[in-house]
């Protein structure tokens, strides 16, 4: 019996995927520090900084999913990144589990035209450079045969409620239902890519599913057109029964608000993601599995239903 173990549960990723498992009836193990017990579900507290407590935690599972989500802050990403990534890596090949890596983008630094899995590592950001160096360590472990694993990846990610700390959830759909303007980063006239969340949990279902996956990169499915600011704010205003009204920060106002709050001064150095075209795409998955990525229009009216 296959046993698909998920670590970092109770993120953003996670909380979708584990409803996609439960439909496809899979055995199921979540695994955070201090995991919320759920009906059907194994759950293990486990320090992933610590090898015997990973080691634990993946045993006997067919699948590990990597979903783990730290502070955005590049101090505590450095420290920790590299423990968790090596200790997972070797977990699972002493328990012979497949590993999926949900990763961003970051090690891509500025990209013109489209990110495709065959784009350079060049990140232009501490924290790319620490993301880099994870993926390099994982790819090199693909590479020598030691183990079955996949790097998954997705562009800016909007969805559910639930999605807490995308910059589309809480500066457009979370202020819009609380009567406030809109805001946007940097440059509203630009297209920006998003990855709709519940089609990332049901894709990385299907590259576990698919053992000639395994060994490759993968760009999870996403809308290969995507919206400028303006025209994402004006769809979730519509949706959301609001007037068009949005503030566009500029790096300055940025830079200021971040002598004040951690998360913004940390976000800072990832603005050149936002001040010209952010293309994603994602057609070796779309071909490969023949899913289509859910529009921006469906997207965007469905999240706006969870605020309303």
């Amino acid at each position: 019996m296959s046993l698909h173990t998920i670590l970092g549960a109770g993120g953003m990723i996670a909380n979708e995927l584990v409803p996609v498992l439960l439909a496809n009836k899979e055995n199921i193990r979540i695994v955070a520090r201090h995991p919320k017990h759920q009906l059907g579900l194994d759950a293990i507290a486990a320090d992933l900084e610590s090898y015997e407590q990973t080691l634990f935690a993946v045993k006997g599972s067919s699948v590990v999913y990597l979903l783990v989500g730290l502070d955005y802050d590049s101090k505590v990403w450095a420290e920790k990144w590299p423990k968790i990534m090596t200790n997972t890596i070797n977990a699972c090949k002493a328990t012979g589990a497949k590993l999926i890596f949900f990763d961003n983008v970051y090690m891509y630094g500025k990209v013109e035209g489209y990110m495709t899995e065959e784009t350079a590592f060049q990140p232009c950001s501490k924290k790319g450079l620490i993301r880099a160096a994870i993926a390099q360590q994982l790819l090199a472990e693909m590479a020598s045969g030691s183990i079955e694993a996949l790097i998954a990846r997705s562009a800016d990610f909007y969805g559910t409620k639930s999605i807490r700390t995308s910059f589309a959830n809480t500066m457009i759909f979370s202020n819009l239902s609380k009567g406030k303007k809109a805001q946007w980063l940097v440059n509203e006239k630009v297209p920006h890519a998003f990855t709709y969340v519940p089609d990332a949990a049901k894709a990385l279902y299907l590259l576990a599913k698919d053992d000639t996956a395994f060994g490759q990169s993968w760009h999870l499915p996403t809308q290969s057109n995507p919206l400028t600011g303006e025209a994402f704010v004006a769809l979730a205003a519509k949706e959301m029964h609001q007037p068009y009204k949005l503030t566009v920060l500029s790096k300055f106002m940025i830079r200021l608000a971040g002598l004040f709050v951690k998360p913004i001064k940390e976000s800072y150095e990832m603005m050149y993601q936002n001040d010209s075209d952010y293309l994603f795409d994602s057609s070796k998955f779309q071909q490969h599995f023949g899913m289509q990525p859910t529009s921006y229009e469906a997207g965007i009216a469905a999240t706006a239903k969870h605020y309303l």
